[in-house]
């Protein structure tokens, strides 16, 4: 997914601030759903970031164009684990391996057969 950095994305210094770069995985995760004419609510229930580790290479700059590719490392019951990298042209900026557990009143829900078909369709590229 494409995204522009606009100028209240960035810091005093110019460069994005640092929470934005998980603001651009997150809509990147929705706008891949929206794509399949879908959402990332399935049946009352909806995917929750259980766990996140983040590694910030370079940084983005106003003006800029940046890819938020995505891709799933690990399918498990309840949850999975997907990996986001942000680039500017070739150049790696940002990288995040998130869990993400699916959720339906606050408890984690088995991820049935079809979903998982339909994040492994979603979620193919990096």
């Amino acid at each position: 997914m494409q995204i522009r950095i606009y100028y209240e994305d960035t810091d005093a210094g110019g460069i994005v601030y640092h929470s934005n770069y998980l603001k651009y995985c997150e809509r990147a995760r929705s706008e891949y759903f929206f794509q399949k004419n879908s959402t990332p609510v399935i049946d009352g229930a909806h995917f929750v970031v259980r766990k996140m580790d983040c590694d910030f290479i370079k940084s983005a700059v106003f003006g800029d164009m940046i890819f938020v590719g995505t891709k799933i490392l690990e399918m498990r019951r309840a949850s999975f684990i997907i990996e986001h990298e942000i680039y500017k042209d070739k150049i790696l900026l940002f990288k995040a391996k998130v869990t993400l557990v699916l959720a339906r009143n606050g408890k984690p829900q088995k991820i049935d057969k079809n979903i998982k078909d339909m994040l492994q369709s979603l979620f193919a590229i990096i």
